[in-house]
């Protein structure tokens, strides 16, 4: 039997949210129904090379929005304040969420969790398979080592004016201060993060590199398929990984 596709919608037409929509609409598991942003130039909009089409929020508020075109998961690259514009909807309807927002405050993500109630939500600053890996075994390596000295360096297009969320994430998963964060800011760079470990004797470097912003929509790829197959809850992106390291582990 042919399983069935996850049917998708997309909020955030961003660089990232682009190359998010060039992945999910060429994946043969996912069916990306739509691709919501604050305001379409025209109703006739699509992403270039699909017949997927292009909505406003402005004109095509939520509730009609899920109403005419229904979806089993909704992806978001918008900003953090979308999630309360859309929650209540995707909680009456059971709409599975991966959010890939990197400010939440506190107050958002504990909304975040209250959604998990009642469907099945994960929630990640950064999305990159790559990057959530780096982290489990930083997570690792300072849970061996707890008093070998850590230091995080981020870089990213001179652009970007805030510190990489992802690096203020790492900072908090390691116990370090942000202090300990380097930032440089150059050219075109899309995203690199390195947490290096400095022993008295020897140095280890964890690094993770994003060549393209289509690694976003791999990241995205991979969070919906492994949610799928979860139970309602909240979820981050290390419980997805550390469920895959289990069932290898225990041979299943």
């Amino acid at each position: 039997m042919v399983p069935k596709k996850i049917s998708v919608g997309l909020l955030g037409y961003g660089k990232a949210g682009k190359a998010v929509a060039n992945i999910l609409s060429a994946d043969p598991r996912f069916d990306l129904r739509w691709i919501a942003r604050r305001s379409a130039n025209d109703e006739s909009d699509v992403h270039p090379g699909t017949n997927v089409p292009i909505v406003g929020i402005e004109r095509t508020p939520f509730p009609a929005l899920f109403g005419r075109a229904p979806i089993d998961a909704l992806v978001d690259f918008s900003s953090r304040e979308s999630i309360h514009a859309y929650g209540d909807e995707a909680r009456k309807r059971g709409i599975m969420l991966v959010s890939a927002i990197s400010a939440y405050s506190e107050s958002d993500l504990e909304y975040a969790r209250s959604l998990g109630q009642h469907t099945r939500v994960l929630c990640s600053p950064n999305i990159t398979l790559g990057i959530n890996f780096l982290i489990v075994a930083a997570k690792l390596l300072r849970k061996i080592a707890p008093f070998a000295d850590v230091e995080i360096l981020e870089q990213h297009f001179r652009e970007k004016s805030e510190v990489s969320g992802t690096a203020r994430k790492i900072a908090e998963t390691l116990d370090v201060e942000g202090e300990r964060i380097t930032s440089l800011r150059l050219g075109g760079i899309v995203g690199h993060h390195e947490v290096i470990f400095g022993f008295p004797h020897q140095t280890v470097r964890l690094t993770h590199e994003s060549i393209r912003r289509e690694a976003f929509g791999t990241g995205a790829a991979f969070a919906l398929s492994q949610l799928a197959a979860c139970g309602m809850g909240f979820y981050t992106f290390d419980d997805l990984l550390l469920r895959i390291m289990r069932a290898e582990l225990s041979g299943g």
